[in-house]
């Protein structure tokens, strides 16, 4: 079964950086734009970052805008997401995806981030 697999989360304390890393088996992972997604405990998951196919547009949700940046590598089938000057409210189990509600694959392991001091 086809699945993101995402790495790279960890304790950092407030205001500092993370990269996380996403990658599938998917062969055609080139022809869909991917987000990455945050749920925190108790919370609904939320699209935190997208970028299309190409790499070339980016959207951000508005809590991470201006320190979050979300990339891919189409020739390694990979996905990352930049994260800086984290806050503890940034805390949550961090997924990625097909932004394509129609074509994302089950939802794979997540890795956590913890902002605490």
């Amino acid at each position: 079964q086809v699945q993101f697999v995402e790495s790279g989360g960890g304790l950092v304390q407030p205001g500092g950086s993370l990269t996380l890393s996403c990658t599938t088996s998917r062969s055609l992972f080139w022809l869909y734009a991917v987000a990455w997604y945050r749920q925190a405990p108790g919370e609904q998951r939320e699209l935190v970052a997208g970028i299309d196919r190409a790499g070339t547009s980016t959207d951000y949700a508005g809590s991470v805008k201006g320190r979050f940046t979300i990339s891919r590598d189409n020739v390694k089938n990979m996905a990352y997401l930049q994260m800086t000057s984290l806050k503890p409210e940034d805390t949550a189990l961090y997924f990625c995806n097909f932004q394509d509600v129609g074509r994302q694959e089950p939802w794979g392991q997540g890795t956590q981030v913890t902002v605490s001091s």
